[in-house]
C-alpha cells in the first residue's frame, strides 16, 4: 500500500513539474550540435572583428550557428559594419549596410511601462538588437501560455502572455540580443533606473530553413 501511495505521488509531482514547464526558445535535442555550436561561438570567427559586445546567455547558441552557416555573406557583413562603425555619431534612422541587402536602424528612444508594450514575433526574419546607450529591458515570453491575440501579418504578430512566466534581461551596450522566430520577446520596457532614453541599433536578417 505505501508503495502505491508513493508511486501515486511520484506520479503528481511529475504531471504537475510537466504543467509547470515554460519553453522560452526553440528547443534542440541534441547534444552534439550544442557542443559544435558553443565551440564555434567561443573560437569568435564570426566576430570579424567586433569585440564591443558578446552575445547576451538568452541567445539560442544553435539557431545563431546554424543562420551562420546558412547565410554567411549576409552575417559577415552585419559584423564587419559593426566592427567598423561607431554606432553612437551615427546619424539617427535607416543606413545600408556595405556588401549585403542588411539595413540598420537607429532609434533614439525611450524606454516605457510594460503595459504599453506589445510581445512579438517574427516568422520569416531574424531581430539582432543592440543597446548601444543606455539600459533597454527585453521580456521574453513563455510559449506554453501565451497565445496570439491578433492575426499573422507583415511578418509579425502578438500575444497575450502570463507576465509571471515572462523573463525579463537588461541590454546593456557590452551584450547584443537576437530574437529568432522561436524568440517570442517584448522590446523597450521600463528598467529599474532612473534613465529611460536608449540608443538601440536594430537589423533585420533573413531567417533560413536551410
Amino acid at each position: 500500500m505505501k508503495r502505491y501511495i508513493v508511486a501515486v505521488l511520484l506520479m503528481c509531482v511529475s504531471a504537475l513539474s510537466f504543467a509547470q514547464k515554460a519553453v522560452y526558445t526553440h528547443e534542440y535535442n541534441d547534444r552534439k550540435l550544442l557542443k559544435v555550436a558553443k565551440k564555434w561561438l567561443k573560437k569568435g570567427d564570426w566576430r570579424q572583428g567586433f569585440t564591443a559586445a558578446s552575445p547576451h546567455e538568452s541567445v539560442n547558441v544553435i539557431d545563431f550557428y546554424l543562420q551562420y552557416q546558412r547565410n554567411p555573406e549576409q552575417w559577415t557583413a552585419l559584423f564587419q559594419y559593426l566592427a567598423k562603425t561607431d554606432l553612437l555619431s551615427l546619424d539617427k534612422g535607416k543606413h545600408p549596410i556595405p556588401g549585403s541587402n542588411l539595413t540598420i536602424s537607429v532609434e533614439d528612444s525611450e524606454n516605457g511601462p510594460l503595459e504599453k508594450r506589445n510581445s512579438e514575433s517574427h516568422y520569416n526574419t531574424i531581430d539582432f538588437q543592440y543597446c548601444v546607450k543606455g539600459t533597454e529591458r527585453f521580456g521574453i515570453i513563455d510559449h506554453v501560455t501565451s497565445v496570439p491575440k491578433d492575426k499573422y501579418r507583415k511578418d509579425v504578430i502578438h500575444y497575450n502572455y502570463d507576465k509571471a512566466r515572462a523573463r525579463f534581461y537588461d541590454s546593456v551596450p557590452d551584450k547584443f540580443f537576437i530574437f529568432f522566430p522561436g524568440d517570442w520577446h517584448i522590446a523597450k520596457v521600463e528598467n529599474d533606473g532612473d534613465d529611460q532614453n536608449i540608443r538601440v541599433c536594430v537589423i533585420k536578417v533573413e531567417w533560413k530553413t536551410e
